[in-house]
């Protein structure tokens, strides 16, 4: 594990560094060498937040990225919260990697599914089917804004895939076509 440690409106001193290592070994043996991970140590200089020590971190693995943040009084107290939240992150992304994904019929029932806690298993709470329409991205974009959703799926006239137009955050709207 590659650890970059970074310290805003904070000196980062060589016991918390020393400190921080050692939490953060935890994860080393849950994800092996292929991982960095980037944690930022800051304190809010905000008088009214009474949790201003602030632990940030990012591990880039092979997969996903994952991403904690954790506040408290005490710098240290801040990065045991996070380290504990990291390693129920990493313990979830492993348990649902081994998981084998789940089947479904043409009737929208699921089958072969492994006996797991309902906690921890992704489940499907209800099945919808619309049908999909012709139609150009531009007037899939004002059905959207008329039905009010975050998406909608529609066929595409041009190409004749399946595509999803949906709302940004930022703003405008994103496209996604089958490659």
């Amino acid at each position: 594990m590659r650890l970059q440690l970074k310290g805003r409106n904070v000196e980062v001193t060589d016991s918390i560094r020393s400190y921080a290592e050692q939490k953060l070994a935890k994860l080393d043996r849950q994800l092996g060498d292929a991982v960095r991970v980037e944690l930022e140590l800051l304190v809010e200089k905000n008088p009214s937040i009474t949790d201003n020590n602030v632990a940030e971190a990012t591990i880039f693995t092979k997969g996903p990225v994952l991403r904690a943040r954790e506040a408290s009084p005490d710098m240290k107290a801040s990065i045991d919260q996070l380290t504990e939240k990291l390693l129920r992150q990493v313990t979830h992304y492993r348990e649902k990697r081994r998981r084998p994904y789940a089947r479904f019929r043409e009737n929208g029932g699921v089958s072969n599914m492994p006996e797991v806690s309902e906690e921890s298993q992704p489940w499907i709470a209800k099945v919808k089917q619309f049908p999909v329409k012709p139609m150009s991205a531009e007037e899939a974009v004002l059905q959207l804004e008329l039905i009010g959703h975050d998406f909608f799926v529609f066929r595409n006239v041009d190409t004749g895939e399946v595509n999803v137009v949906y709302r940004r955050r930022a703003s405008g709207y994103g496209l996604i076509e089958p490659s």
